[in-house]
Formats: C-alpha cells, structure tokens, sequence
C-alpha cells in the first residue's frame, strides 16, 4: 500500500539538458526546464524544450521570463513571452511557468490571464514571483481566478522549510482549487518533514551540484529524494 509520501509529485529544476539527463538517472520524470539559474532562471532554447520532451520523454514544464530582475514586464517583453508560450506548446513542452507582478507587489491579472490563454489548454504554474506580493492570500485568489493550474511557493520564506506555516494555509485556502507546489531549499534530508508539515503533494527542488564554474542536477541527489519518499 502507498503512503502519502510516496505518492507525492516530485519536479525538478533542470538549467539545461545535462541536468535534465541526470534528473532522469536519478529517476526523475518530471521537470522544469530553464537558464541562468544564477538570474533566478530564464527561458531556455527552443532545442533544448524539444529535446527534454521528446528525446528524454520527460514530463517538461518550461520556464517562460525574458529575463532576470524583477517580475514587472514592459509590453514588449509581454510580447516575447506570449511567443515562448507559443513555442513551448508547439515544442511538445507538457506546461508553462510564469509570473507576473505590479509594481505595487500584487498579482498582474491581465498579464496572468493572457498567458493562461497563449498557453492554449496546456497546465499553467505561476512561479515564485508570488513570494514577493504584499498579500498572499489575496494574491492566491487571483491566480486561482486567472486560471492558473499551480502555484510554486516557498510560503514566502528563503526556503520551504522555513516557510511551513504559510504552506499550510495555502493549501488550506487552496482547498483543491489549485496545486500547491513546495519550493526552495528541498533536500532528502528535509522532503518527508516538510510534506508532513504542510500537507503539499507536490514538490519542487534542484538537487543541483557545481562542476568546476558549472551548475547542473546531481542524479544522486535525486535519486536520494526519491529514496526518502520510498522509506
């Protein structure tokens, strides 16, 4: 019989297609694919998406922001990412992550809302930007209202573990309405501590390792994760 550890959705944050084949050695099947993890992630290649979908077979979610900095786009840049949206989908990616932000630290609606729709049907997760809004709970209902699918949040906190208290009442709030994915610090050592404190099924860590001047997934560290959910 399963417990409710091991029937937890484990995603990994891949910067590139190497870490992308180590995640899968690690028996990874779902990942979040991007750049630059040094800027907080950006948008990866085309061949890289095509690549993680359909070469790996993996299950891909595609980071989509132009750029490093804050989460407040011009329309231009809105421009490229309703395109990358676009592309992802045509790629063969499985789903998107964005995030959208006034300068006031709320909830971009029309930007949210128009991404959802370039999205055309694929699952939509609005990332970490939500960490940065002055009210979460009012910015949770917006996501949820924008149509979003899931929400990536480390309760507000530097990492999961620190922020359990806000995870639990999200997932309380969310009732259902959306998944809560749990972000940011996520090791072996501390999964099975911070699902039992938050009551999230799904799971977001990046397990990553540096390689001289290179950062990429570690399959162990993976592979480690889903020992813990197995124990």
């Amino acid at each position: 019989m399963n417990t409710p550890f091991r029937d937890t959705l484990v995603e990994i944050c891949c910067n590139s297609v190497t870490s992308a084949c180590n995640a899968k050695r690690g028996g990874a099947y779902r990942i979040e694919l991007c750049q630059a993890l040094g800027e907080g992630g950006t948008t990866p290649s085309a061949a890289a998406i095509e690549y993680c979908a359909n070469r790996l077979n993996l299950h891909t979610r595609v980071l989509i922001r132009p750029r490093g900095g804050d989460f407040c786009y011009t329309e231009q840049e809105m421009d490229v990412t309703l395109r990358d949206i676009e592309l992802a989908a045509q790629l063969g990616a499985h789903a998107v992550v964005i995030g959208f932000l006034t300068p006031d630290g709320d909830i971009d609606t029309d930007k949210t809302r128009r991404a959802v729709e370039a999205a055309q049907g694929l699952s939509v997760t609005f990332h970490r930007a939500f960490d940065e809004c002055r009210n979460p709970h009012e910015a949770l209902e917006q996501i949820i209202g924008c149509g979003c699918n899931k929400l990536l949040t480390s309760g507000g906190m530097p990492t999961a573990l620190e922020g359990c208290n806000q995870l639990q009442q999200l997932v309380q709030q969310a009732d259902g309405r959306i998944g809560i994915i749990a972000a940011a610090g996520i090791v072996p050592n501390n999964v099975v501590e911070i699902i039992r404190r938050t009551g999230v099924t799904e799971v977001h860590g990046s397990c990553k390792t540096t390689i001289g001047d290179t950062t990429v997934t570690d399959s162990d560290q993976v592979r480690q994760l889903f020992e813990k959910l197995e124990q």
